[in-house]
């Protein structure tokens, strides 16, 4: 079905039911055909591009220097070391902590846990250096555009590492599998800043086999929180395991910098290089798993600006190519002009899944309503969580959930529409006027709401969209 401009509000028919006023005066009206029966068509607000800060996508800054700029997610790195102090003793304070700050804010985490990160100490346990597990310190200069420093490469093929490791996703996923307070996990663990690699020594970098242990251990102990794993690997890869059948998400943490395909030898290890080498299960991972990353650091102070970067790939081919959700970035935190902060609102908004309610229906049997919604995804990506769609009745006496659309949200791909109906209930409410809402709630507690693609006149702050009244008899 293909997304239509909305008719003039004259052409609606209007049997057995009243627009609410100011919708009926601003002409807010989107329309398909009427359903068999003589149901009658509400009226509800045509598209506008849905906030920048909708959940689960966008940009996203690190925890602690949140920006003014709208967003729904914050990112934070913690040492292994802050979290297990034994085989199978672990404290997760430092996780709780910043779990519980970033939600105070109304927002998810996206988080990674490493071993090793230049600048920092060694993110190794204690009891593992005390046992003996050897750690390499050396001068890591590939940290542009920051300086060189010191980083702590332990040994990966230490089998009471890799004991550690499984122990440690096993008991991550056991707490915290499926909390909302968290949206996305990089798999991390593995390689500075927890990003699979140890350049410009890969001889010093985890072997597959050690790979495969890591990757069987998030596969089985995480089946809610989506895992993301910053490189796409297919059979016969020289360096990593094979992931292109494993239910893994995917990063590209050079976004925007060696995202696109070039045909040059050497950027073959840019992500859509990677991800297309992989082979197409990898390549349409997008569809049933989510990709994000991070916007290249030498980008942040050009990429919003009139100037634009003089170095660096095009942003906006580079989220339809890789149909990113969400993307860490820095550049939000600095100050813009209004021309600068509203290309970086537009591109935040162009991420992930914008859903649109294309039209409303209802037919009416006394105080039976069946309730037919058209929902589009114009988005670049699906919604990779199943929460509901409800449906919410407001009369004299207030609101009050009445119905569920039987939508599966993950399964509305880019440029689809989905017809769901639902049959609810009014007998309780007097008679009169009633206002039909649908939303889509935010399993955290106080999270940001999930906004329609629809112009909203009096938006609630719960993210419902009024969609029309029906008058009962």
């Amino acid at each position: 079905m293909q997304l239509q401009p909305a008719p003039p509000a004259t052409s609606i028919r209007r049997i057995g039911f009243e627009m609410t006023g100011l919708l009926a005066l601003l002409g807010l009206v989107c329309l398909a055909g009427l359903p068999a029966g003589g149901a009658e068509t509400l009226a509800c607000p045509p598209y506008a591009p849905a906030p920048a800060d909708n959940p689960l996508k966008g940009f996203v800054p690190y925890s602690g220097r949140a920006p003014a700029f709208p967003h729904s997610m914050e990112f934070g790195y913690l040492p292994l070391a802050s979290l297990m102090s034994g085989p199978n003793a672990f404290q997760w304070a430092p996780l709780e902590g910043m779990l519980d700050d970033i939600s105070s804010r109304g927002c998810q985490a996206v988080f990674r846990i490493y071993l090793e990160y230049p600048g920092r100490p060694s993110g190794l346990p204690a009891y593992l250096a005390a046992a003996g597990v050897q750690v390499r310190a050396w001068t890591n200069s590939n940290t542009q555009p920051l300086a060189a420093a010191v980083d702590h490469t332990p040994d990966y093929e230490d089998p009471r590492l890799r004991a550690a490791l499984t122990r440690f996703i096993a008991a991550l996923g056991s707490r915290y599998d499926g909390d909302p307070r968290i949206g996305f996990i990089t798999a991390g663990l593995l390689g500075t800043w927890g990003e699979w690699h140890c350049h410009p020594h890969a001889e010093w970098f985890a072997s597959k086999t050690v790979q495969a242990e890591v990757l069987e251990a998030y596969a089985t102990a995480f089946h809610h929180t989506p895992v993301l794993l910053r490189y796409p690997a297919g059979e016969g890869d020289p360096r990593y395991t094979p992931t292109h059948r494993r239910a893994f998400g995917y990063h590209d943490d050079s976004f925007a910098w060696a995202t696109l395909e070039t045909g040059r030898r050497e950027d073959g290890w840019f992500f859509l290089s990677l991800l297309r080498r992989a082979g197409p299960e990898a390549a349409n991972r997008w569809r049933t798993s989510p990709i994000g990353g991070e916007i290249r650091p030498e980008l942040w102070p050009c990429l919003w600006s009139r100037e634009g970067c003089r170095e660096g790939q095009d942003f906006a081919r580079s989220v339809r190519e890789t149909h990113a959700s969400w993307l860490l970035d820095s550049s939000t935190s600095h100050p813009m002009d209004p021309v600068e902060k509203e290309r970086a609102l537009a591109a935040a908004r162009g991420l992930g899944y914008e859903f649109q309610v294309v039209s409303a229906a209802v037919a009416r049997v006394e105080r039976r309503i069946t309730l037919t919604i058209t929902l589009a995804n114009r988005g670049v990506a699906p919604f990779y969580q199943n929460w509901p769609v409800l449906v919410t009745a407001r009369s004299a006496g207030g609101p009050r959930i009445v119905g569920q659309l039987p939508f599966q949200l993950p399964d509305l791909q880019p440029g689809a529409t989905d017809d769901k109906a639902a049959t609810l209930d009014l007998s309780s409410f007097p008679s009169g006027r009633v206002t039909l809402s649908v939303s889509v709630p935010n399993p955290l507690k106080g999270g940001k709401p999930l906004r329609f693609a629809n112009l909203d006149p009096l938006p609630d702050p719960s993210g419902a969209l009024a969609l029309g009244d029906v008058m009962l008899p």
